[in-house]
């Protein structure tokens, strides 16, 4: 009839269709499978050259802990040798200075011994000479006698005395002998005025003597003083360069520790950050791996699978199947706009936004530019029109970005000269609270540099993690329907072999029913030889069809499996992830927290050093005003403008290959 068709041109149709269908399918798999590979590729340099920085890092940290513990204790040592031998030169002053005063205190009770001593020699010697008038021998003695046994009469000056009242020359004898005289009544006058001149002269020359003394005392007291003074100096001088030396090194010990301490939680936090990496690493070569052993154990099987249906194709299509099946087969009938069972359901997308996606991919990762790696996940999914609209919305907003970009520049080196000239000026007064300050900035900015590279590695996890989540959605979408078409094709390749096994069975049952007839046809004249069972045989397509339900039911079975596994490949892959993005998160938030009190530390010393010199605080704070925008955006003015340039080349290049699809 027409319209209608046999079940092996129905076979044929259906097994056409799967070979269009496993071509594109393995056409497709082999482009996914290369992004897929792309993916492990730059995923294993991007860890790999982590964990290097890392290992690097790791490696400086150990070597920073062990020179700044080592610092440390070379400091604690200085530190007690200056202790002992700042104790030892107090002790030394102290020593010097009991010895001073005991000297000092000998000295004023001599000095005024000499003093007096000399005022009695003057007193005596005016009253000797008042004597030299009048016959007072006896008084001369007694004079003489009192001035020798005065306390504070120097022990020289009293044996001078003594030596020249019982010793003296013979002018000192008459004396005596004229004081014995003046004793006794009966004695005559001596004329002591002839001898006394002898008497006066010892004592102006005793009284000299005792000046000389008393001056050569002064001396050596005041070179003694002096001595001590010197001696006093140096070692005041000492103890106090000690003392501050001691300062000095007790501040740099405690800044070395504090240091030690700070490497040593980068280090815990880098090795925290490196064990995830690796053990990242690992898991993501092990699925890379293994994906990459499923993909040729798939392709090989999609290329064996293309044999297959090629021969059977040859098979069904010669001549003995086909004819016999026009002659003899029932036909069915045509099923108008018939769903073939390849048929997949069509996309939205163009070539050219396939095309445009990948682009923008690669020149993202190439440039380091997030805007163009997100502007790539749009193209692969808005339409056309959207996307052509935002590119050049895209391309004018960079445009504007890069002038204001040039004036805010302007701005920044005008406003930097300036500030940069009033810092100059003022930090000399304040050296050391600003290098504190500038070494805490530096630590907090490095801080903040590491935050934003975790927190960029915690945004790249994320879009990882989005992205397997829409290659999953799509994996599963294309499973479900890859199963929904395999149930489909079994219905239609078992309806056929139900119609063959029922004309199979009905020419069993010819046969039979000849068979019982067998006596009268040797009465009949001979036809065939043998019993008609079908062209071709039942063997051939039964045994074909069943080929391709066989095929059909393992697509079905291997579609749901690999589902099952790459829904379980999915979640361990968002454990690790979630993980990994736990361990930085984390590592962030103690960064953070050090970046604060580091940042409480520098405010601190500002206020500190704003007492010191307010001119230089507020020109430091509207420094780090300036900082954010002018100093501190992570890369420079030229790098930006360059890498803007690329960008809006790589936009204007995205639209080309638009336009030129469009066209």
């Amino acid at each position: 009839m027409v319209g209608a068709v046999t079940p092996v041109q129905k076979v044929l149709q259906m097994m056409g269709d799967m070979k269009n269908k496993a071509i594109k399918e393995k056409a497709n798999e082999v482009a996914v499978f290369a992004k897929f590979t792309e993916f492990c590729e730059d995923t294993e340099v991007e860890k790999g050259r982590a964990i290097n920085e890392a290992t690097e890092q790791i490696e400086k940290l150990s070597a920073d802990i062990q020179k700044y513990t080592s610092n440390a204790n070379v400091l604690a040592q200085e530190m007690a040798k200056l202790d002992e031998s700042i104790s030892l030169a107090k002790k030394d002053l102290t020593d010097a200075t009991r010895v001073r005063d005991g000297e000092k205190k000998d000295f004023e009770k001599t000095h005024a011994d000499y003093v007096e001593s000399i005022e009695d020699l003057e007193i005596a010697s005016t009253k000797l000479k008042e004597m030299m008038t009048a016959v007072k021998s006896a008084s001369a003695a007694s004079l003489l006698q009192n001035l020798a046994s005065k306390p504070n009469m120097p022990e020289g000056a009293r044996d001078t005395l003594l030596t020249f009242i019982a010793e003296g020359s013979p002018e000192d004898k008459a004396f005596s002998q004229g004081i014995h005289l003046l004793q006794q009544p009966q004695a005559t006058t001596v004329n002591y005025e002839s001898k006394s001149g002898g008497i006066v002269q010892m004592m102006e020359d005793l009284k000299e003597k005792l000046e000389d003394e008393r001056t050569k005392l002064e001396q050596e007291e005041m070179q003694k003083q002096h001595s001590y003074d010197m001696m006093a100096a140096s070692l005041t001088d000492a103890i106090n360069q000690q003392t501050d030396s001691l300062a000095d090194k007790t501040a740099t010990k405690k800044q070395m520790e504090t240091s030690a301490s700070d490497a040593k939680g980068d280090l815990a936090s880098t090795q925290a950050t490196l064990a995830e990496d690796t053990k990242y690493l690992e898991d993501m070569k092990t699925t890379c791996a293994q994906k990459q052993s499923d993909f040729e154990a798939r392709q090989k099987m999609r290329t064996e699978e293309l044999q297959a249906i090629d021969q059977a194709i040859e098979i069904i299509s010669s001549g003995s199947v086909a004819g016999s099946a026009g002659k003899h087969l029932p036909g069915l009938v045509q099923i108008k706009n018939p769903t073939s069972l390849v048929q997949l359901r069509a996309g939205a997308k163009s070539p050219a936004q396939d095309a445009v996606a990948s682009y923008l991919a690669k020149q993202g990762q190439k440039l380091h530019s997030n805007l163009l790696a997100a502007l790539s996940l749009h193209v692969g999914s808005d339409p056309f029109v959207k996307i052509r609209k935002m590119i050049q919305d895209m391309i004018t907003k960079l445009t504007e970005e890069a002038q204001e970009e040039a004036e805010h520049k302007g701005f920044c080196d005008s406003e930097l000269a300036s500030n940069k000239q009033t810092r100059d000026d003022k930090t000399t007064q304040a050296d050391t609270l600003t290098a504190n300050i500038e070494q805490m900035t530096a630590e907090a900015q490095k801080l903040a540099t590491e935050i934003g590279e975790l927190s960029a590695d915690v945004a790249a996890s994320d879009a990882a993690v989005a992205e397997a989540t829409k290659i999953r959605e799509a994996e599963k979408t294309k499973n479900t329907e890859t199963v929904e078409d395999a149930k489909v094709a079994k219905a239609a390749v078992e309806k056929a072999l139900q119609i063959l096994k029922d004309f199979y069975e009905k020419a069993a049952g010819a046969t039979s029913f000849i068979q019982v007839r067998s006596s009268v046809q040797k009465q009949m004249p001979e036809t065939f030889d043998e019993p008609f069972t079908g062209t071709g045989g039942e063997g051939g397509v039964i045994g074909m069809l069943e080929v391709i339900l066989s095929d059909f039911e393992r697509l079905e079975a291997e579609t749901t499996e690999e589902e099952l596994t790459s829904a379980k490949e999915y979640e361990t892959f968002m454990a690790d992830s979630a993980e990994d993005k736990e361990t930085k998160t984390g590592a962030i938030k103690d960064k953070t927290a050090r970046k604060t009190g580091l940042e409480s530390d520098t405010a601190q010393a500002k206020k500190d050093l704003k007492s010191t010199n307010e001119e230089l605080d507020a020109a430091l704070a509207y420094f780090e005003k300036l900082k954010p925008s002018c100093v501190d955006a992570g890369e420079s003015y030229e790098e930006r403008v360059a890498r803007r340039k690329e960008e809006i080349e790589s936009l204007g290049e995205a639209l080309k290959i638009l336009e030129g699809e469009s066209v």
